[in-house]
């Protein structure tokens, strides 16, 4: 069956990451140049250890932030998840579900024709939630979650970082006890 509108939001994520690619390139290209002119044409030695200084304190941040994503996505161990907690913009539960035999969740919002584990109708940002918008499955004993190629994304904040990672489409990432998903700006909290 041949979606529209699907394949026009797959057009427009393309188009997107093309020209984040472009930006990407221009700036490298000016970086390189900005370099070049400092730290080869420029004779001031001042000039020279400030931009360098500036350079390392920025390689060093840079580092530490992809270090810390990339420890995330691979720190895969069994978890010991009962419920997801629904939170609200305060923090206070709103609602919640028990998760303890289920082995697959669908996460979105419930229809006559669909039906949703995890239904976030009636919910703040419900017209942010497609009907099926995330999958929980649970992977000899490790949950994953996945984003269905939704328009808002899915996000999830490890329990143990500051830092809240977009999902890409249709790349599980491991979840346990303490994570927050965020379905569009809908908070979920993993127990």
């Amino acid at each position: 069956m041949y979606d529209q509108n699907s394949t026009d939001v797959y057009s427009e994520n393309t188009k997107k990451q093309m020209i984040i690619k472009i930006i990407d390139i221009i700036i490298v290209t000016v970086a390189f140049f900005f370099i070049l002119y400092v730290f080869v044409m420029n004779q001031d030695v001042l000039l020279k250890t400030m931009i360098g200084i500036v350079m390392v304190i920025l390689a060093i941040i840079f580092g530490s932030m992809k270090y810390e994503t990339k420890v995330t996505k691979f720190d895969v161990t069994k978890t010991d998840i009962r419920k997801l907690v629904l939170l609200n913009d305060r923090g206070v539960e709103v609602e919640e579900w028990e998760i303890d035999e289920q082995t697959s969740l669908l996460i979105g919002k419930s229809s006559a024709s669909n039906q949703a584990d995890i239904d976030l109708s009636g919910t703040e940002y419900e017209s942010l939630i497609n009907y099926e918008h995330a999958v929980l499955n649970c992977v000899s004993g490790v949950w994953y979650i996945e984003d269905i190629d939704s328009v808002n994304g899915v996000g999830i904040k490890k329990a143990h970082k500051r830092v809240k990672n977009r999902l890409k489409h249709e790349n599980p990432y491991p979840i346990g006890n303490g994570d927050t998903i965020y379905i569009a700006n809908t908070r979920i909290l993993v127990k």
